[in-house]
C-alpha cells in the first residue's frame, strides 16, 4: 500500500488504467455528465466539503468528478473491504482527489480510512450503507453542528437511517437517494440483477441453465436477479418472509417456499436482503454437497459465516471462491460472503449508475438549497427532480417521447368530465 495524508492505495502505477475506465464510463454515462456541465457552469457546491463512503469503483470517480466540477472539496473512502477498483482509486490519487482504499481492505484499515474521511470535516455526508453516518453520531456528534446533511446509497443504510429517526438518534438531515425511482427501480432491479450473475459467473464458471437458482429475499433487487436468472434458464425458487413480495413472486411465475425447503433442492443460493443470517448454520448443514452461496446483500451478515467456520476446513479453489468441508461434505462461499457484484465483478453498468449518481448529485444540491430548513429526518428528493433525471437518461438513449396536449392536461386535471 502506498499512503500520503492526501491518500492511501495500493499502487499508484495502475493509475494509467485507471484513468482508461473511467474515460470508458464516461462514455457510457452522458446523463451525469449533463448535469457535471450545468454544475461546471453554476457552481452550486462551492466551498463545500463532502466526504463519501462509496464503492471506488470507476463510476464513483465519475460522480466525485461532477462534485469537484460543481466546487467542493471531495475525500472519499470505500463502503466495502472488497469493493475498490485499485486502478480506479490509484488515477483519482493522481490526480490530487482525496481517497482511501483498496480491495482486501483489513477491518483496522477500513475503519482507519473512513475517519481519514471524518477528519476532513465534511459538510455533507454521502453514505452506502450508513457507516459514515453512524460512525460520526457514536464517536464524533461534535462535528454534527457543522454538517448540513447526508445522502444515502442503498436499501440495507435508508433501513438504518429510518431505525435512527424512529429513535430520535438521527441528529442531521439525510436524502434517501435509494428511495427515488430513477435509483431504486433502475439501479437495484436492472443493476443488482445484472451485476449479481456476472459476479456469480465470474467467481464460479459454472452453467446456470437448469440448476436449482434460490433468490433470498424479493426486494427491488431480488425481483431483478430472479428475473435474470430465470432468464438464463435457472430453475428459480424464492424465499421471502413478506406475504405481499412471496405473493408477487408467485404471480411472477417463481416457486416460493420457506428456506427450510429450499435447503434441501436448491444448487445456487444467493442472500439479497439486507438481514442478518438469512441463511443459517442450521440451512447449511441440510444444504446438497457442493451448494454454492453467494450474498448480494450490503453486509456480509446474510450468510453466517461465523458458525461456519467453526465446524469447516477451509480452503481457497479459485479467486473469491472458497471450499467448506464438513460433515463428509462441501458448499462453497463466493466472495468471502460480501457483496458479490462487487467481490468477484466490477458492479452495476455505468449507464445505470449514471442515474443513481445524478440522485446524489441532487441531493447534494438539494441540501445545500435548504442549508438551515431541514428537520433531521429522511427525506426523499421531489417527483420532478426524478423526472428529470428520467428525461436526461432517454435523451442520452436518443430516446424521444410525447407531450399532453392542453386539452388532456386540461382533462387529467379536471373531475367534472365523465361518462
Amino acid at each position: 500500500m502506498q499512503e500520503t495524508e492526501d491518500y492511501a492505495v495500493k499502487d499508484l502505477s495502475l493509475a494509467e488504467q485507471g484513468e482508461r475506465n473511467i474515460e470508458w464510463a464516461e462514455s457510457q454515462m452522458d446523463a451525469l455528465l449533463k448535469v457535471k456541465e450545468r454544475f461546471a457552469a453554476e457552481k452550486p457546491l462551492q466551498g463545500i466539503r463532502i466526504g463519501s463512503c462509496l464503492h471506488i469503483t470507476k463510476e464513483t470517480a465519475v460522480l466525485i468528478k461532477t462534485l469537484i466540477a460543481a466546487g467542493a472539496d471531495v475525500a472519499s473512502c470505500s463502503c466495502n473491504p472488497l469493493s475498490t477498483q485499485d486502478d480506479v482509486a490509484a488515477a483519482l490519487a493522481k490526480q490530487g482527489i482525496k481517497v482511501y482504499a483498496y480491495k482486501g481492505e483489513t477491518n483496522e484499515d477500513y475503519y482507519r480510512f473512513l475517519n481519514k474521511v471524518i477528519n476532513f470535516k465534511p459538510h455533507i455526508t454521502i453514505d452506502d450503507g450508513c457507516d459514515l453516518v453512524s460512525e460520526i453520531h457514536l464517536k464524533h456528534p461534535d462535528l454534527i453542528p457543522g454538517i448540513i446533511g447526508g445522502c444515502e446509497e442503498t436499501t440495507t443504510g435508508v433501513i438504518r437511517l429510518r431505525a435512527m429517526e424512529k429513535d430520535n438518534a438521527l441528529k442531521y438531515p439525510i436524502v434517501a437517494v435509494n428511495e427515488s425511482a430513477t435509483k431504486h427501480l433502475m439501479d437495484n432491479v436492472k443493476g443488482t440483477g445484472q451485476s449479481t450473475i456476472d459476479g456469480i459467473l465470474r467467481a464460479t464458471n459454472i452453467l446456470l441453465a437448469g440448476q436449482n437458482f434460490v433468490v433470498c429475499g424479493y426486494g427491488d433487487c431480488g425481483k431483478g436477479l430472479a428475473k435474470r436468472a430465470k432468464g438464463m434458464d435457472a430453475n428459480v425458487i424464492v424465499t421471502e418472509v413478506d406475504a405481499f413480495r412471496a405473493l408477487q413472486a408467485t404471480m411472477d411465475g417463481f416457486r416460493v417456499m420457506p428456506m427450510v425447503e429450499a435447503v434441501k433442492i436448491g444448487d445456487v443460493f444467493v442472500t439479497i436482503t439486507g438481514n442478518k443470517n438469512v441463511i443459517d448454520i442450521h440451512h447449511i448443514k441440510e444444504m446438497k454437497d457442493r451448494a454454492i452461496l453467494a450474498n448480494s446483500g450490503h453486509f456480509d451478515a446474510e450468510i453466517n459465516l461465523k458458525e461456519l467456520k467453526r465446524i469447516a476446513q477451509v480452503r481457497q479453489i479459485r479467486p473469491f471462491m472458497d471450499e467448506y468441508s464438513f460433515d463428509g461434505k462441501k458448499v462453497f462461499i463466493l466472495g468471502a460472503g460480501r457483496l458479490i457484484n462487487l467481490a468477484a465483478g466490477e458492479g452495476h453498468p455505468s449507464s445505470i449508475m449514471a442515474m443513481s449518481f445524478i440522485n446524489q448529485s441532487f441531493a447534494c444540491e438539494f441540501l445545500v438549497k435548504n442549508k438551515g430548513q431541514l428537520e433531521p429526518k429522511v427525506y426523499v428528493l421531489p417527483k420532478e427532480k426524478d423526472d428529470e433525471i428520467a428525461k436526461l437518461q432517454l435523451e442520452a438513449m436518443g430516446i424521444k417521447i410525447d407531450s399532453m396536449t392542453a386539452e388532456q392536461k386540461a382533462y387529467s386535471s379536471s373531475w367534472r368530465e365523465g361518462t
